[in-house]
């Protein structure tokens, strides 16, 4: 005689909360859920094409770059605002955790426990807000660097590091704090290619832990209905 396992109340509460909460979002009888918006979708498309061509154009396409740091700045200041005012799960306050949060939930991925997370999981949101402050950083020293006035703005800034232009400003800059923000400018893109290749291989390895293949949800909007286990 087989006897069925007892539930606790929190587990029969987090199932009854998941199925409800598939339900609102269509997800009954298909297995999916609608988690990310078409906005958020086309931005996420958009910064990753945006900051290649920035990247790709920054020494021989002047004004090539200087548009995709414009519409990388753009598309940076729609998703702190559709971080406060949009759709469920691209909302700062339903996927930002803090520092303990996402010290356990590291900690989970090395001992190959961590639980599915239907939005952000806490490494991908602390993930998110990294690459928004480094977009941040990198698109303002650019628009400093586009027209030498606008140095004078800011304070005299130490000289960190040996002039680029020591001889001469053929490219347009002069005085030492112009060479520091482009050294800044060019070590915060060189931070957003590590931090690129680090959500990469964070997308990678959650797909393959949780049998899910995160970036065509970015692309169609649906993931797998959530499980018991779960966090929605």
């Amino acid at each position: 005689m087989m006897i069925a396992p007892v539930r606790s109340a929190k587990d029969t509460a987090m199932t009854d909360h998941t199925t409800a909460h598939a339900a609102m979002n269509g997800a009954v009888g298909t297995g999916k859920i609608r988690v990310w918006d078409p906005l958020v979708r086309i931005f996420h498309w958009s910064l990753v094409a945006s900051f290649a061509v920035a990247w790709l154009s920054a020494e021989e396409l002047s004004t090539v770059h200087e548009i995709a740091g414009y519409t990388v700045a753009g598309l940076v200041v729609f998703r702190m605002v559709w971080g406060l005012v949009g759709s469920r799960y691209t909302r700062f306050t339903q996927f930002v955790k803090g520092p303990g949060a996402t010290l356990a939930y590291l900690g989970d991925m090395l001992r190959v426990k961590e639980r599915r997370y239907i939005g952000h999981n806490p490494a991908g949101a602390a993930m998110v807000l990294a690459l928004l402050m480094a977009l941040s950083a990198t698109a303002f020293t650019g628009w400093l660097l586009e027209e030498p006035a606008r140095l004078s703005m800011l304070p005299d800034l130490p000289q960190i590091v040996a002039p680029a232009y020591a001889d001469d400003d053929a490219d347009g800059y002069g005085g030492s704090s112009s060479e520091v923000i482009e050294e800044m400018h060019e070590t915060f893109a060189n931070l957003m290619l590590l931090l690129v290749a680090l959500h990469v291989g964070g997308v990678v390895l959650t797909s393959f832990r949780h049998h899910e293949n995160l970036p065509r949800s970015m692309i169609t909007g649906d993931k797998r209905v959530p499980g018991p286990d779960d966090i929605a």
